[in-house]
């Protein structure tokens, strides 16, 4: 019996076909067909046989020849679609794996406040931006921007076949972009895992990955990881960022009019953007709102009054000049060393600084003019000024040079310069927390010769004479050297330097034995910040730039808040501002004079590189350094008290207006060591 042979009452069990099998392998019937037999009828099966067959053997060969043409042809296309299937099937394996926006982090801008909440700087990389909550958009933006890009989103799943044809008929009758083909969520993926490149296969992936994203999160998720996302132009990636260059306001406060301008931006930024074309955006303006209209989104009345409605634009604000350059360069020096590059410039951190921007213009001006004013008989180009609150140690203005166009060094922070007399005040403290010496007490400005290496170093006065005996408070209201460098013997160098760290300095320091005399290279904050520190009876805290980092959401990043500790003896703090009010009232700081208690102390190195001014008064803490970048001297004759004192008076009297005048407490309020 043939395997082909079906028996009576036995199933047919089907076979897999084969690409070698005829049409009769596969289970097609076989022999000659047979008439039935008709009661009454004479009928010879081999006459009807010899009649019909050449007929069969015609059909049957179309027969075969027609069901190969059509297995082939099927077999062909299945061959087709099967490997194109398992391409497509390669290629979205390698596809990015879209549940790892759970935890997508956009890169967003970083902006830095003086500490009244003044916008300073922005700082990001290429992409601009701030993010929000959905709830925290315009509706007219999010009807605007669904009108023109994706009018059906909560209706699709990822992809919608029969809004890209509508579209294409749109655009057409319109004979402009007054539909988008893509859906929101393709826009989204296109944007966030896919290149810019013009390909069916890009096109495929970028459905298959919307479909994906559909799948795992809801709508609004998606619009407003799309309205973050989406690029507005000018560098504004967002809304936010958006509607604040554009309008100058969040987008929360957008109106119809500016909503439908701004949706009508996302085909293309920059060619419709009212900054390079007001009347194009306007055209577009005008094409988003009719469509909102066609849509019934909003009222012919509505349409109307949007399309007349003044626009008033803002600015472009990407890429930003700082309202204070020295500021923010050293705000984002400091970020960068704490959180790292990327963190700054991606982390969207909000940066609480110490400075006031009013105090901080003061200091600029001041800076300015009185670098004019010693252009006329000194041979100065630089200068630079910091101002420290002594009772924070925040620092509250600061000025790294003339002109930050021409030199964006920053010598405040960063230029070493020797600071002559302004060091002497670390000397006399650590005399008095000795316990062996006050005010009164008696020292020997004589000559004096100390072994200093293979050498001998014999210290001498600014004017090379010498006064004999005299009281420290004398010596130190009228810079005298010998004095101090005997103290500083006395007391020891080593004494010297650790109140040097005590006070902040952190600079490399020689134990040299004119140290006292300022043999040390430090910046203008140090010494503002050491002072800070007597000005606030011994109390410090850690001096800084940054009151409070935050992320955008608001989570705190740095939380700076003073802790002050004291660090020095009272009574000794409070015997030298007593001295150090002598310096200004009858020393050689008697043109830093301002009408109220204020200490401070000269400096003038002995080459006469370098002038400064350092005072205070309980309030404030004030360095202010003149010099040349190339170390070259500022003039013959040149000192601090004739020079730089009236530049420090100058900015105090502003800085302090209005600012209630405090007396220093006496040493009589504490215990002598």
């Amino acid at each position: 019996m043939s395997s082909n042979t079906v028996r009576k009452g036995q199933p047919q069990k089907p076979r897999k076909p084969n690409s070698s099998q005829s049409p009769a392998e596969t289970g097609a019937p076989q022999g000659k067909a047979s008439a039935p037999s008709t009661p009454g009828v004479a009928y010879s099966a081999s006459s009807r046989s010899n009649e019909t067959q050449p007929i069969f053997h015609f059909v049957q060969a179309v027969g075969k020849v027609t069901a190969g043409t059509l297995l082939s042809a099927t077999m062909l296309a299945s061959s087709v679609v099967a490997g194109g299937l398992v391409g497509l099937a390669v290629s979205f394996r390698n596809l990015p794996d879209v549940r790892v926006l759970r935890n997508y982090i956009p890169a967003e801008t970083t902006y830095i406040y003086d500490v009244e909440g003044t916008l300073l700087d922005s700082i990001h990389d290429e992409y601009n931006r701030d993010i929000v909550d959905l709830n925290e958009v315009s509706p007219h933006l999010k009807r605007a921007v669904l009108a023109i890009e994706d009018s059906y989103f909560f209706s699709h799943q990822g992809i919608n076949p029969t809004s890209i044809a509508r579209a294409l008929l749109s655009n057409l009758q319109a004979k402009e972009t007054v539909e988008g083909g893509s859906t929101v969520t393709m826009q989204l993926v296109k944007n966030l895992f896919l290149t810019p490149e013009r390909s069916m296969s890009r096109k495929v992936a970028e459905a298959v990955l919307a479909l994906r994203l559909e799948q795992i999160f809801a709508k609004d998720q998606i619009f407003e990881m799309y309205l973050n996302q989406v690029y507005w132009g000018h560098n504004n990636y967002g809304a936010e960022t958006a509607a604040r260059s554009y309008f100058s306001k969040s987008a929360s406060e957008l109106t119809l009019a500016e909503a439908a301008m701004m949706a009508g931006l996302i085909q293309a930024p920059e060619d419709y953007s009212p900054f390079v074309d007001y009347d194009l955006a306007k055209r577009r303006q005008a094409t988003v709102l009719n469509r909102m209209l066609h849509l019934q989104w909003i009222t012919p009345a509505e349409a109307e009054a949007a399309k007349q409605q003044p626009i008033d634009l803002g600015q472009i604000t990407a890429f930003g000049a700082s309202k204070s350059p020295y500021l923010t360069e050293a705000v984002v020096q400091e970020l960068q060393s704490r959180f790292g590059r990327d963190a700054v410039s991606k982390g969207g951190m909000r940066v609480q600084t110490t400075f006031d921007l009013e105090l901080q213009q003061i200091a600029e001006d001041t800076v300015r003019q009185g670098h004019a004013r010693l252009s006329r008989s000194l041979n100065a180009d630089q200068m630079a000024l910091v101002a420290v609150d002594p009772r924070t140690h925040f620092v509250k203005a600061m000025v790294g040079g003339v002109d930050y166009q021409n030199s964006q060094y920053n010598r405040a922070i960063q230029a070493l310069r020797q600071p002559g007399s302004a060091f002497k005040p670390v000397v006399y403290y650590a005399a008095f927390a000795s316990g062996k010496y006050a005010p009164e007490t008696t020292v020997e400005d004589t000559p004096v010769t100390y072994p200093d290496g293979y050498e001998y170093y014999a210290p001498k006065n600014y004017d090379g004479s010498f006064y004999g005996s005299m009281s420290i408070r004398a010596a130190l209201e009228q810079s005298r050297n010998v004095p101090a460098v005997k103290l500083g013997q006395d007391v020891g160098i080593n004494r010297v330097i650790e109140i040097s760290r005590i006070l902040g300095i952190k600079s490399p320091i020689e134990p040299v034995t004119s140290l006292p005399l300022g043999s040390v290279d430090l910046t203008p904050l140090e010494m503002a910040a050491a002072y800070a520190t007597f000005a606030n009876g011994g109390w410090k805290s850690e001096t800084t730039f940054i009151v409070r980092v935050t992320d955008s959401a608001g989570r705190v990043l740095l939380d700076n808040t003073p802790q002050p500790q004291l660090v020095l003896d009272p009574w000794s703090v409070a015997a030298l501002n007593d001295v150090m009010q002598g310096v200004i009232t009858q020393g050689t700081g008697t043109a830093a004079q301002i009408g109220r208690p204020a200490g401070g102390k000269t400096g003038t190195t002995s080459s006469e590189r370098d002038i400064w001014f350092v005072g205070y008064v309980p309030q404030l803490s004030v360095a202010v350094w003149v010099g040349n970048d190339d170390y070259s001297p500022v003039g013959r004759g040149a000192t601090g008290g004739s020079f730089v004192a009236p530049i420090w008076r100058d900015f105090m009297q502003q800085a302090l207006r209005g600012v209630p005048v405090e007396n220093f407490q006496p040493s009589s309020s504490f215990i002598r060591p």
